[in-house]
């Protein structure tokens, strides 16, 4: 590609006009930046639309595209012509298009849980670098399934696919609309609720149950009182006297790592 403007490249305009992009995608498409994360979903099951590489980096596109049977349009460009498309320097120079999967609802939850043994229910994180911290962790210790309350970001947003090196799209994700609609899905899952407060029980000194459903709120704020009275039991990670808590992410990764780790028994 010479041209900035032609049209097929319409799907990597103005990367950085973040109202911008999410008219663009609605919940048609995302975008995935970075050989790692590119790499990851060749594997995910997304249909991909079309990739967009610098000159030297075809070579291996062109690999994952043999590899996977991908029949899509493989776009290569100079950096100055990448810059003038997405807005910016993707100093990486490898960036893909791809088909979101739909997110189930209603009943396809129930589905999609049928089974799994481990998942984290998330509420009111709007920082999508939390959300891709949170994904890649989940996917690489054992947690199942994301469980979203409407305030949590878009799992496909750019930035969170690029933070997870492309594990979230590895993660089946789904929405609950209230308090009550978590209950419900929740029926037959043990929840903990994960929280800094001195009062709660020290994680590591509990029997993990068959279905374990971990539930993380917001930086600041935590879970909403209607899904704290929820949970069966208040959990926490114990920490030095003198630290308050740890970040979401942060505490989400050794949390899973706690519940994931192997029995002794």
């Amino acid at each position: 590609m010479t041209t900035a403007g032609d049209p097929r490249l319409h799907d990597y305009r103005n990367l950085t006009d973040i109202p911008g992009r999410r008219r663009l995608e609605g919940d048609q498409f995302f975008i995935c930046e970075g050989p790692v994360a590119i790499e990851r979903l060749f594997t995910s099951g997304h249909q991909i639309r079309s990739a967009l590489v610098l000159h030297e980096k075809a070579p291996r596109l062109q690999e994952l595209y043999a590899a996977h049977d991908v029949n899509a349009p493989l776009f290569t460009c100079d950096r100055d012509t990448m810059i003038a498309v997405t807005g910016f320097d993707l100093h990486r120079g490898v960036i893909a298009a791809a088909d979101r999967k739909p997110i189930p609802t209603g009943s396809q939850r129930n589905d999609v849980l049928a089974g799994l043994s481990k998942i984290a229910v998330l509420e009111g994180l709007n920082d999508p670098e939390n959300l891709g911290a949170i994904a890649r962790s989940a996917h690489a210790l054992g947690v199942q399934a994301l469980v979203l309350d409407e305030r949590c970001i878009d799992p496909y947003t750019r930035r969170s696919v690029r933070v997870s090196m492309g594990e979230v799209l590895h993660v089946p994700t789904m929405r609950f609309t209230s308090a009550d609609d978590l209950n419900g899905l929740l029926t037959g899952w043990t929840t903990w609720a994960l929280t800094p407060h001195h009062s709660a029980d020290d994680i590591w000194q509990l029997d993990l149950p068959p279905r374990l459903a971990l539930m993380l709120g917001a930086e600041g704020p935590g879970l909403l009182d209607a899904t704290m009275n929820i949970a069966e039991r208040q959990v926490r990670i114990p920490l030095h006297d003198d630290v308050d808590s740890l970040n979401v992410g942060n505490a989400a990764a050794a949390a899973f790592a706690i519940v994931g780790r192997p029995s002794t028994s």
